[in-house]
């Protein structure tokens, strides 16, 4: 991460826990347009979100911490292309949970459920 990205934002990077990484990943790819690097070291792997200079996040292979009920919604950036990342989550296995809906002032979000199951949000400027 970027020295910017630590001084600027409060979210600095977050781990996303997946029961199958390359399941995971193609579900990213699609979903947000972007890459997913695979990350292989002795005894482990993990996938890293394209994130150039700005804050990132990776998926991580651990199946029991998934839940898609409650508790922490990150916010995956989806500016541009809202609508769509939406046709691609259920192509790709995931569930659509709330449709693109505005936040005020703040831009446009829709929740999903992803191809693991975890519930996150994806934001964008508009609803395009």
């Amino acid at each position: 991460m970027s020295d910017l990205s630590a001084a600027q934002n409060r979210v600095v990077w977050f781990d996303i826990p997946v029961a199958d990484l390359e399941r995971a990943a193609a579900f990213y790819r699609g979903v947000l347009g972007i890459t997913v690097h695979i990350e292989k070291t002795p005894g482990f792997s993990f996938g890293v979100l394209q994130h150039d200079e700005g804050n990132g996040g990776c998926l991580v292979p651990k199946p029991g911490e998934i839940t898609g009920d409650g508790g922490l919604l990150v916010y995956l950036n989806a500016n541009g292309r809202l609508r769509e990342a939406l046709r691609q989550v259920e192509a790709r296995g995931g569930k659509v949970v709330e449709p693109a809906h505005a936040l005020g002032p703040h831009g446009f979000r829709a929740i999903v459920i992803d191809s693991e199951g975890n519930r996150v949000a994806l934001h964008a400027a508009t609803d395009a």
